[in-house]
């Protein structure tokens, strides 16, 4: 009798050893995260609405009022129902823009971390204040011109080749970026281009210079046009 009483106490123990396991890894996208949430997805949500700009707080697994916060302004700014629940439609947004895995040595898009800053610094010296739309854009041109036979292949190159980006010249280049502008860059990483493969942008009220308007123009987007 005791033999047998050990040996249920024993594959008892095992499956709650099993059960603690598959819960403690779950994937993020397993289960709907909301206010009380706990536990490993939250920390990956945490940090994936981290790397977007979105504050969160502190990354310690608690779904709390900031992490909310930060679902419903992304659910918001991407055209999610803003139930602050992080459901099916949120999560799959969330991956697209941050890739399948987070990692602290890089991302999964392609860039390094020091890229995608610089990149950030540039969108929001170049279009601070400008729409969200428009900042994706911005954004855009740079990995545009990466893909273009015709300019440097790489995003420092990019921003500084001479008389690229007048951000760079006058300053802006080098303030803290805006947190959209992470966004901004995020998004377009992740395919999106409202500039429609455009590789220049300009002001119109700012320049006039006859090269850039001699361009092929594809839209404007608030006070840039967006040109071939």
């Amino acid at each position: 009798m005791f033999f047998h009483r050990k040996k249920w106490s024993l594959l008892i123990a095992l499956a709650l050893i099993l059960l603690i396991s598959a819960v403690g890894y779950s994937a993020l996208g397993d289960r709907t995260l909301s206010r009380g949430s706990r536990g490993p997805e939250v920390v990956d949500l945490q940090k994936r609405l981290s790397m977007l700009g979105y504050v969160t707080g502190p990354q310690d697994g608690i779904f709390g009022r900031k992490t909310n916060a930060a679902v419903r302004l992304f659910q918001k700014e991407h055209g999610l129902t803003v139930d602050g629940m992080a459901g099916t439609n949120t999560i799959r947004e969330l991956k697209r823009l941050t890739g399948t895995t987070t990692s602290s040595g890089g991302t999964s898009v392609g860039l390094k971390n020091s890229d995608i800053d610089l990149l950030a610094h540039l969108v929001s010296g170049e279009a601070r204040g400008e729409p969200y739309r428009g900042q994706i854009a911005v954004a855009a041109v740079v990995l545009n011109r990466i893909d273009s036979r015709s300019f440097p292949n790489s995003v420092s190159d990019i921003v500084y080749q001479p008389g690229a980006f007048s951000c760079v010249d006058d300053g802006q280049l080098y303030r803290n970026p805006t947190s959209s502008s992470y966004r901004a860059v995020y998004e377009a990483l992740a395919g999106t281009d409202p500039s429609y493969g455009a590789i220049y942008f300009f002001n119109p009220s700012k320049t006039s210079n006859r090269f850039i308007w001699s361009r092929s123009q594809i839209l404007q987007i608030g006070n840039h046009i967006f040109a071939r």
